[in-house]
Order: structure tokens, then C-alpha cells, then sequence
């Protein structure tokens, strides 16, 4: 006997008549938007010449537990180059919180690079000139296994 319900169920022509038995005064179905769009048009329309209006809610159920602020806090220390673990412990989030908040942003896997751009490009230079790997290695001081794999693995 209300006059707005929600429906988390497909809306079928049995379920609709269902509805409309038990709620004679009816104004408006509220339903999650996935659901409106799976709803047929000819049913929505019927509805509309009974006057009955059927509105695509967002978000309902539980509130989320953090909040947009949170978020885009989490979001922008990832940008900075963070580790999700420095994240974590910066926010007092989860490990597991701060993964789930990253949203979209992709994250780059392994550990970071232990020598910059500019100083592998530098590597790259020197032996392209005929410097030999020994020489590149005590110049910059960097290993000369690290050398040699820059030199293969770019």
C-alpha cells in the first residue's frame, strides 16, 4: 500500500502485476540502474500509462565506509610515486584498502628502477662511443654486471 517501492528483482509482466495488486496507489518504482536496463520498453511504457513512473536509482544499500577525500588522497600519493605500503602507512589504511581505492589507475608491477633515466641513457652513451663496460662502471659506480645489464635489457 505504498506509493514508492524498490524492486531489486527483474521486472516481468508476472512481477509487475504482483506489484500493482498489492499497491493500488502506486506512484514509482525505484530500481539499481543495471536492472532498468534490462527491463523491457514495452513494459516501462505500460507502466507509464498507468502512471506509474520507474526511476533508476545509483547507489543504494551500504554506505560507503571511506570517503571521495580519502580516495583522491590515496590516489594522489600513488601519483607522487608512492608504494601502495608507503600509502598505507602514511593513510593508516589497509594494504588491502589502498589497492582497493587506487580505482583505475594502473600500477606499475616490481620494484622500482634503481638508476634513473638520465643515468642509464648515460650508460647507453659511453658504450655507444666505444667506452669499455669497466671503465662505464667506475666512472658512474655502478656494478659492472648492472652495466652490462642495462646495456642488454635497456
Amino acid at each position: 500500500m505504498a506509493e514508492t517501492i524498490h524492486v531489486n528483482q527483474p521486472l516481468t509482466s508476472r512481477r509487475i502485476i504482483e506489484i500493482l495488486e498489492k499497491n493500488p496507489d502506486l506512484k514509482k518504482i525505484t530500481c539499481p540502474v543495471s536492472l532498468y536496463h534490462r527491463t523491457s520498453r514495452k513494459y516501462l511504457d505500460a507502466l507509464e500509462k498507468l502512471g506509474v513512473e520507474v526511476e533508476p536509482v545509483k547507489r543504494m544499500g551500504r554506505p560507503r565506509k571511506y570517503a571521495e577525500k580519502d580516495v583522491k588522497l590515496v590516489q594522489s600519493l600513488l601519483k607522487e610515486g608512492k608504494t601502495p605500503k608507503q600509502v598505507s602507512g602514511i593513510t593508516n589504511l589497509p594494504l588491502k584498502t589502498v589497492y582497493y581505492l587506487k580505482g583505475d589507475m594502473k600500477l606499475k608491477r616490481g620494484k622500482k628502477r634503481k638508476y634513473d633515466k638520465n643515468t642509464r641513457l648515460r650508460v647507453r652513451e659511453m658504450a655507444d662511443r666505444g667506452v669499455p663496460a669497466r671503465m662505464i662502471s667506475q666512472k658512474l659506480g655502478i656494478p659492472l654486471r648492472t652495466v652490462y645489464y642495462i646495456l642488454k635489457k635497456g
